[in-house]
């Protein structure tokens, strides 16, 4: 789960991260009154930020730097409403509702910290950077070596003496690298005592005044661990998500909706990967991830089909199937259920493996509502893009 900026500082600050002060608003009138209580109208300056869940909001014109509260109001009726369009939203973009205005600080250096889960080393990893400011994905493809890495033990956590290398490996000194090390150390706390998956601060800014703050902060949370964390669940924003996705998740479904027309119903995320691979290699592209769990049911399986049918670009649907908690027939009957309380007007394949499936392959057959039954995995996605007409549209 995601959530916006100004959540994610007032989560850190809660935590004793330093951050810059700042208020969230709703509307121009809101946006100047913060301004003035920061201080807009005398000698400092504010910077007014487009709140949405994407990077790159400075280059769409979602963020502004003034110097005065007409011109926070001014910056927050233009940002306000506007269709903001990053290289992670899109071309449709997205609506901006809130904007943070925060008082400006005097940078003196960009940095990059970050920490989330490395699966191969099966630890939390603090990652550190002097390209701050930049797209961490960036320095890694151009300048690898630029990214210091520390990895926490997951028995003891983070050592201070980690944290002071990675203060220094930033080449900072003296104070301002005793205040880097307390920050790291603190920033993973709150990572860890949230269950979050992603804290990101880019930039990590040095201020002419020798202060270490999180200029930006981004936070996602670990969603198998939501429910200890009922406080946090709250700040979910239905309206950064895609509307498939929400109502998939309503029924447990792992969904994300893609740019394809093969619409995928998979149980299991390395065979729902899969699937999408055998597609791709078969000339077409996949419309959707969708993972309807092991225990895979009748509704499951009807309510997978109605968000892949509300997807207009889908023109054809491969199930695959496993069947190794749930058996192979039980899967059948969901689908010939589904199928026959739906409006189905595509094409559909299905493709059912391990327990029982002889069993289901009959009860498709015999449904007589002309199922294609795919015979291995590649005849299945074979067979789904003939039923295209050979290939993507």
């Amino acid at each position: 789960m995601k959530i916006h900026e100004f959540q994610a500082k007032d989560l850190l600050r809660q935590h004793g991260v330093p951050v810059p002060r700042g208020q969230v608003a709703a509307t121009a009138q809101q946006a100047a009154a913060a301004a003035a209580e920061l201080g807009a109208d005398g000698a400092g300056r504010v910077v007014v930020k487009a709140q949405i869940h994407a990077g790159g909001r400075g280059k769409g014109g979602g963020v502004k730097v003034v110097d005065s509260v007409a011109a926070a109001r001014a910056a927050a009726e233009a940002i306000l409403g506007m269709q903001l369009v990053t290289h992670q939203t899109g071309p449709e973009g997205q609506q901006v509702k809130r904007v943070l205005v925060e008082e400006a600080s005097n940078i003196e250096r960009e940095l990059y910290l970050g920490i989330t889960l490395d699966r191969a080393r099966s630890a939390d990893v603090i990652m550190a950077s002097q390209e701050g400011g930049v797209e961490i994905e960036q320095v890694a493809a151009r300048t690898p070596e630029k990214i210091l890495r520390e990895a926490a033990d997951p028995a003891v956590g983070l050592g201070s003496f980690q944290a002071r290398r990675l203060a220094y490996g930033l080449g900072l000194e003296g104070a301002v690298a005793r205040q880097a090390a307390e920050f790291i150390q603190t920033l993973y706390s709150a990572y860890r005592s949230a269950d979050c998956s992603l804290a990101e601060i880019n930039p990590l800014v040095i201020t002419a005044e020798g202060q270490v703050l999180a200029l930006d902060a981004k936070i996602n949370f670990d969603d198998n661990a939501l429910y200890r964390h009922e406080d946090l669940a709250a700040l979910r924003d239905l309206d950064e998500e895609a509307e498939l996705e929400v109502e998939a998740s309503k029924h447990r479904l792992n969904y994300i909706k893609l740019d394809g027309n093969i619409g995928c119903m998979v149980n299991g995320a390395g065979l729902a990967m899969a699937t999408m691979d055998i597609i791709k290699l078969a000339g077409a592209e996949p419309a959707n991830f969708l993972d309807v769990g092991g225990g895979a049911n009748v509704e499951t399986i009807e309510n997978g089909f109605r968000i892949l049918l509300s997807d207009p670009n889908v023109r054809a649907i491969l199930i695959n199937i496993f069947g190794g908690i749930v058996r192979c027939d039980r899967v059948a009957e969901g689908v010939i259920q589904a199928r026959r309380n739906l409006e189905v007007n595509v094409p559909v394949v299905v493709r059912l493996a391990g327990t029982n499936a002889d069993v289901a392959a009959e009860l498709l057959q015999q449904s007589g509502l002309n199922f294609n039954v795919g015979h291995g995995l590649q005849d299945a996605a074979a067979k789904t893009v003939a039923a295209l007409g050979g290939g993507p549209v």
